[in-house]
Order: structure tokens, then sequence, then C-alpha cells
């Protein structure tokens, strides 16, 4: 099997850890899209039914659920003189940034049938461009350092950077943008705004994979080589059976997906909410969507913190929940006449100051898992005689792309089902809509924060059990694989 890290392997720099980071950059702006952005569009702008736009996304999710562990395993197997994971990584570059741009352009005057083809098709080929390079990048993680608590500050700066990205992104399309005209006043409908996203991400996208991949391509004589022994299909699907049943990696996975929906949810209406239920411009919708990068800065020093003083699944948990906590709570009080009126001076700043709340407890939450997942690929290879970076991180990817899949699904069927007509204008909704659509996404978005956080507990690594199993890789305590036995 692969060696353990070498002692002599040069410590990383700070230099390295931004650059690291630094490509996750593409992957938020991606994100952000998919989250935020491509249902309002294809629903309010292009005038497709928002079921079937949710609907189109989901598709392209099971796509994903094919294709991301098989590009995690043709990473792990990879051989070249640049190493497993660099050459997919450039390679994406240039197809993630053009599919990218696509997805902004859908021919003029297709059927909605059309358009769902156009869009599974599209969004389909993005995620699968950003997958030959997010997988190979995040699977670096567990290579370039055994540190228990360096894996949790270089997964900070890829959140960090991944936050600062995409709500950067959406930060310049809400206020340059969608900026209100005199033909589009409300902002948020205006198309050509749109188009300049997909310019402006793309280019950026291209940008940020390359620098990174460059800034880490020195590290690659000190990384893993895969071993000569080739698996076969069975003994491959068998390898992976067997790393994907860790307790403590389903606990993650679990979590994850449940996480990652409710924030998929959250973001495909946060549009929705702040246009007809906050009654926000999109200047003021831009002002608030920079409480993610207060948060993305505070995580990047909370995080590493609260890992060293509870552990990382401990601080998880708590952190989640607090997230979700007070994220319901300005639509509750709301809904109950005890918030502030949508033509108050204190609305923005009182929003602000508790989403920033709210992203700073779910981006540290997000990178402790993200660590948590580097210290499963140490104790798996333990009972395997393999590492698996590739497939872990693929499952990773998998439970982000929820995000934008079964989050977004879940969006769009609260939205049919409380009657959210096309092209709608603030003000004008038939009565109860808003506050219907409200009604469904408190206890919604509540139940899949707690229970995915519950179910942490099922992960049992803490500090002592990942610095004992490190030394055992070290020492080549780890049990050989036994590839014909079928186990």
């Amino acid at each position: 099997m692969h060696s353990a890290q070498s002692s002599e392997t040069p410590p990383l720099s700070t230099p390295v850890r931004l650059l690291y980071g630094v490509g996750s950059v593409g992957y938020g702006i991606k994100d952000t899209a998919f989250r935020s952005f491509l249902l309002i569009y294809y629903n309010q702008v292009v005038g497709m039914p928002a079921s079937l736009v949710s609907a189109a996304i989901m598709v392209a999710l099971v796509v994903d659920a094919i294709s991301d562990p098989l590009v995690g395993q043709f990473s792990d197997n990879l051989r070249s003189r640049w190493g497993r994971r660099h050459p997919l990584m450039y390679a994406s570059a240039l197809p993630a940034a053009a599919s990218f741009l696509l997805l902004w352009m859908p021919p003029e005057g297709l059927s909605n049938t059309g358009l769902f083809i156009y869009l599974v098709l599209v969004a389909s080929l993005v995620r699968t461009c950003i997958t030959l390079y997010e997988i190979p990048s995040s699977a670096l993680a567990p290579e370039l350092t055994t540190d228990y608590n360096e894996r949790t500050a270089i997964a900070s700066y890829r959140y960090f950077f991944g936050y600062i990205g995409g709500l950067g992104m959406a930060f310049a399309t809400l206020y340059l943008f969608l900026a209100p005209t005199d033909d589009y006043p409300v902002g948020q409908l205006n198309p050509h705004g749109y188009w300049l996203f997909g310019v402006t991400g793309a280019a950026v996208m291209i940008g940020t994979v390359l620098l990174s991949t460059l800034g880490t391509h020195h590290r690659i004589p000190y990384l893993r080589q895969p071993e000569a022994q080739r698996l076969s299909v069975p003994e491959t699907l068998r390898h992976m059976r067997r790393c994907f049943s860790h307790r403590g990696f389903l606990a993650i996975l679990a979590f994850g997906i449940l996480k990652y929906t409710a924030i998929g949810m959250t973001g495909a209406l946060t549009l929705y909410f702040g246009t007809y239920f906050w009654e926000l411009e999109s200047r003021q919708l831009a002002l608030l969507a920079l409480d993610g990068v207060v948060g993305a800065t505070l995580a990047l020093v909370l995080a590493p913190r609260a890992s060293a003083r509870f552990g990382k699944r401990n601080a998880a948990f708590a952190l989640a929940v607090i997230a979700v906590l007070v994220t319901i709570t300005p639509y509750a009080l709301r809904l109950q006449g005890l918030f502030l009126d949508n033509d108050s001076p204190a609305l923005v700043p009182t929003l602000f100051l508790m989403q920033a709340v709210y992203a700073t407890c779910g981006i540290a939450s997000a990178i402790l898992v993200h660590a948590m997942i580097g210290d499963v690929v140490d104790e798996s290879a333990l009972s395997t005689g393999r590492r698996a970076e590739g497939l872990f991180y693929a499952a990773n990817s998998f439970m982000q792309k929820c995000v934008s899949g079964l989050g977004v699904l879940m969006a769009g069927l609260l939205l049919s089902a409380v009657g959210m007509p096309e092209g709608a204008r603030p003000g004008e909704l038939p009565a109860g809509v808003v506050d219907n659509l409200a009604l469904a996404y408190i206890p919604t978005i509540a139940a899949l924060y707690i229970v995915g956080a519950s179910l942490l507990w099922f992960y049992r690594i803490d500090r002592a059990s990942h610095e004992a199993n490190v030394a055992r890789l070290r020492a080549g305590a780890e049990p050989p694989l036994q590839v014909g036995s079928g186990s």
C-alpha cells in the first residue's frame, strides 16, 4: 500500500495553504450559481416552471452520483509524472469555465421541454467538469499533512476561499449586474445581469483553478503514489464497499446530505424571501450577501480553535444546531408579528447580524466535517490496506452537490405547493403565499439540520485515536489488502 507521509516532507508554508485554498473559489462560484441564482433565473426570468427547474437540477445530481466515485477512484489510481491529482486538476479548468458560461445562455424559443433538456445537459456538464478539479484537489488535503489540527487549518482556508469566491460573486451580481434599471426596476429580473454573472464567473473560475494547481505543483514529489498492483473491476467494487461501510464515514455522509440539502433549500429561497417576504431591493440583498464573507472570516479562526478545545465532532454538532436556530428566528418572529417591519431602517442591519452568526457557525461546522474525512481516510487504510482519498472526497463532493440538487428540488416543490406564480412582482402576490412559504420552510430546515447533526454521534475518531492510527501507518502495522477474499 502507500507509504505513510515521511517525516522529511517539508512543512506547509502559509503561501501554500493560501494557494491550496484559492482553488475552491471556482467551486464557490458554481455553488452560489446553483444554490441562489439558477432557480430564480430559469423560473422568473426565462419563465420555466419552478418544479421543472428543480427537477432538471435533480437529474444532474443523479449524474453526479455516478461520476463522482468514478473520478475519485480514477484519481486514486492514476500514475503520471505529475502524480495522481494534478493532471485532472489542470485538465478541468477550461471545460469547467466554458460549460458554466453556457448555463446563462439558453437558446431562445425553446419550449419548457427543450429548456428542461438543455438545463439537464449543461448542468450535468458543469458539475462533471468541476468534479475533475474538486475531488482530486480535496484529496490532496490528507496527503499534504497528517497533523490533527493542521488538517482543520487547511480545511479552513479551503472553505474560506470557497465562501469568499461564491459570496463575492453574489455581491457583485446583486449590487452591480442586477442593479435596478428603467427597463428592469426589479433588478433580480434583468436577464443581462445573469449573463454578466456567467462571463465574470467563468473568467474567475479558470484563473483560480490554474493558480491553485500551479501553486501546489511543487508538492508533487512528496505526495503518495498509487500501488503498482491494479485491482480488477470486482476487486475495485469490493474495495469501495469496504471503504464506504466505515461507520464514522457513514455518520458524516448522513449528516452532510441532510445539512447540505437544508443549505441548498435556503440558498434557493434566499432571493425569493428577500424579494417577496422582506421586500428588499437588489443592492440591499447584495449587502446581506456579505454576511457570508464575515462568517467565512470568523470561521477561519473559530474552526481550528473549536477543534482544539472540544474535538471536531462535538464542535461540528454544536455549531450546526446553533446555526439553524439562529437562521429560523427572524422568520418565526415575523410570522408572530414580533419582528421589524419591512420599512424599518433597522431591518437590513438586524438581518445581516443574524445571518452572519448563522454563516459563522455553519461554515465552521462544515470545515470541521471536511477535516474529519481526512481522519477517516487514515483509519480506513488500516482495515482495507489501501488509501482512498479520492473515493472519500468524492462522497464529500456528492454531499455538497446536494446543495444544488436535493435542496433546490425541495425549494421548487415548496414554491409549487404554495402557488408561487412565474414573473411575480413584490407586493402583487396572492394573499398568504409568502407566509405559507415561511411556514413550510421553518420546520423543514430545522428538522434537516438537527436530525443530521445528531447522526454525528456515531463518529468515534478523536485526537488520541487519530494519532494512534497515524503512528500505526508510519510503522507499517496496517494489514495487507486481501483482494481475493471477497470480504
